[in-house]
Formats: C-alpha cells, sequence, structure tokens
C-alpha cells in the first residue's frame, strides 16, 4: 500500500542512538541538522500519520587508544514496539519482511547473494523457539525507501512490510547520520510510528512502549561486503540489523586493552553496538532479549 506525502516537517522527537567515541544519545540537530530538516509525516488514511522517531547503528572497529566505545547494558529491548494484531497494519498476528533487491551492493556479489544472506539473517531469528512471532517474506512490489527518498537518494514509500531492507546507499547518505558516518556506520535501522490526528506519537495497547508503524534498514555501499565469511559479513550486520528491527536494543561493552590495542567485548553478542567479526548464531544475550519481548505474542 501507498501512501501520500505532507509537507516537510521538522520531527523534535528523532533520535539517534550511535555507538562512536561520542555521546551515545543525541537529537539529531546535534549529530545531523540536515537530516532532521529532511523528514516528513506521511498520511496514511484518515487522521493517521507515521513519522520517523529514531535510529540505531552498527560501526567498524575504528578508533584507537584505550577508548570505551559504548557500554549499553539496561533493558535489551527498545521503546517502541510492534502493536499485536494491530488494525492500522491489517490486523496481522505475524511480523512480515521485504528485501528490495533494486538496490544491490557494487563489491560482485549478486543480487540473489544478497537476498539470501538477509533472508538467512531473518530466518535465524524465526527460529528461536520462545516464541510463535511468524515472520513471514512478502514479495518486493517496487516501493521501499521513505528515509532514503527524503534524503535525495531514490527509493518510494510503502507499507508491504513490517521490516523493509531498503538496499544499499553510497556513504553521503551515512554522513547524513553523523559527521563522517559514511566512514564507520555499517547498517542503521530506522523506526517509524505511528502518529494520531494531533501528531502525538500513540500507544493504543497502553503498554508503555509508542507503536512502531514499520522499520527500514540500508547497508553502506563504502565496505567490501562478503557472504563467504570474508571482510564484512552481510549476514551478520542483517542478522544485527533486523534484531533491532524486532526491536531489540545494543547490548554490551566494548573496549580496547592498552597492550595490543585488541577490541573487547562483555559479553560478546550479534547485539553488540560494533563489528567484531562473523556472527551468524545467536548468543545467551540476543536470545533472552528476543524472547523477553516476543515469548508472550501475540497475547502481550
Amino acid at each position: 500500500m501507498k501512501i501520500q506525502l505532507l509537507s516537510a516537517a521538522v520531527l523534535a522527537g528523532l533520535v539517534f542512538s550511535c555507538t562512536d567515541n561520542q555521546t551515545p544519545e543525541m537529537a539529531v540537530s546535534e549529530k545531523a541538522p540536515e537530516l532532521k530538516k529532511s523528514m516528513r509525516s506521511l498520511r496514511v488514511t484518515g487522521d493517521q500519520t507515521v513519522a520517523v522517531y529514531m535510529a540505531e547503528y552498527i560501526t567498524i572497529d575504528a578508533a584507537t587508544g584505550n577508548t570505551v566505545f559504548f557500554n549499553d547494558r539496561g533493558n535489551k529491548q527498545l521503546s517502541a514496539d510492534f502493536v499485536p494484531l494491530d488494525p492500522r497494519r491489517g490486523g496481522r498476528a505475524n511480523i512480515t519482511y521485504l528485501v528490495d533487491d533494486e538496490f544491490t551492493s557494487d563489491n560482485g556479489l549478486t543480487a540473489a547473494e544478497l537476498e539470501q544472506a538477509i533472508d538467512n539473517g531473518m530466518n535465524t531469528w524465526d527460529a528461536e523457539g520462545c516464541s510463535n512471532l511468524g515472520i513471514t517474506k512478502v514479495p518486493y512490489s517496487g516501493n521501499s525507501g521513505f528515509v532514503s527518498s527524503s534524503l535525495g537518494f531514490g527509493g518510494d514509500i510503502t507499507l508491504d512490510a513490517d521490516i523493509q531492507h531498503s538496499g544499499f546507499l553510497p556513504r553521503a547518505f551515512f554522513d547524513a547520520l553523523a559527521p563522517g558516518g559514511g566512514d564507520f556506520i555499517l547498517g542503521v535501522t530506522f523506526t517509524l510510528l505511528w502518529q494520531d490526528g494531533a501528531g502525538n506519537f500513540t500507544d493504543i495497547d497502553n503498554n508503555g512502549k509508542l507503536d512502531v508503524a514499520f522499520r527500514e534498514i540500508y547497508y553502506n555501499d563504502k565496505f567490501s561486503w562478503n557472504t563467504d565469511g570474508n571482510s564484512y559479513d552481510l549476514e551478520t550486520i542483517a542478522l544485527h540489523e533486523s534484531g533491532h528491527a524486532l526491536s531489540q536494543a545494543h547490548f554490551g561493552k566494548a573496549f580496547r586493552s592498552g597492550g595490543n590495542g585488541k577490541l573487547h567485548f562483555s559479553p560478546r553478542a550479534v547485539m553488540n553496538a560494533a563489528y567484531s567479526g562473523v556472527q551468524r548464531d545467536l548468543k545467551s544475550t540476543d536470545h533472552s532479549g528476543h524472547c523477553s519481548n516476543w515469548s508472550s505474542w501475540p497475547n502481550n
């Protein structure tokens, strides 16, 4: 289903969760004023609109010294979530996803290889036995990419799926997220929320979490992506970003030792906020975060 654009609007609620050696949470006006100016609300039907609320991104191991890169040790869930049987999402009990196969990496990988890596990441979450979530892939209709469209990088606007893997974009797109972001951001997940007629984010099930309309995932085409476990492993990043799309936050502490400069993680997990090599299997903290959020679905 395509949705109609409203006029451009500044979204004061847009927040970015960053993982470099700067402040972990900051308003987009402090980090990326041009991005904030470009964001728009979308009218879906009647007085229902959706708007970008936040984004989570994973970085490369790029800094040096005894720097604490991040320390996310609180609740493993994000502050926004999908509503079970939400009539605005068609009343579905399952979570749907699509892969935009029009955006491909320029690293020699075929569209089929890229799509399979993303499917593998989604299937890993779907295989978790603690929930009856039922992650379902839907065909790509040719529409995807609200955020990329807003920033002039092409794309279309759709509600075809709850989770939209909207393709590979050039480094300039990621520079809009943080100064020099194109040099260290591997992937990013945007959360778009439902708004009421007054422009307020909604919580129709009164669970204390804002209601997610859909999420978009983008990958940085600057980096050398692979599907064979070398360089930057696409399945690993797809698994991580899909975790955000399923409402998991970053978790764990990363630091570099002063002796050999090696990056350490405590605990090492898929949902760490920095890349530490191939991780295609969920760790215990990933599992517990997923299960705590989805084990009662759709009755939570």
